[in-house]
């Protein structure tokens, strides 16, 4: 994991190795098609996506990508994620498996409904 606190999404995915990078790429991608409207940012010193607050962050690991998309979703999928090392609000997807790109694009379309709602409260 970089030392340094990134500037931006951009800065925080440079400091990996290329296959590292890659893989942050493509779930940075999964999640703007499924949020076009979010802005990235960091948080907590990780890339994150907020639309009326934060929708998910994500981080990169010794052997993992970690998506936290908060209690809710990880309940929600909780059996599609039954394949994955999961807590109450976080997921591991290990480096030799492939990232499930669909899953995590269903989870961010999910809070996306859900933070409006959270908005309004």
């Amino acid at each position: 994991m970089p030392v340094k606190r990134p500037k931006d999404v951009d800065d925080y995915i440079a400091g990996f190795p290329r296959e590292v990078r890659e893989l942050l790429q493509q779930l940075r991608l999964t999640i703007k098609k499924a949020a076009p409207q979010a802005e990235e940012t960091i948080s907590y010193n990780i890339p994150a996506f907020a639309l009326n607050g934060i929708l998910v962050w994500f981080a990169a690991f010794k052997k993992h990508i970690g998506l936290y998309p908060g209690s809710s979703a990880v309940l929600a999928f909780k059996k599609e994620l039954s394949p994955y090392k999961w807590a109450k609000g976080s997921v591991q997807f290990p480096f030799e498996k492939p990232l499930p790109l669909a899953l995590v694009s269903r989870m961010v379309k999910f809070r996306v409904k859900q933070n409006p709602a959270k908005k309004k409260q």
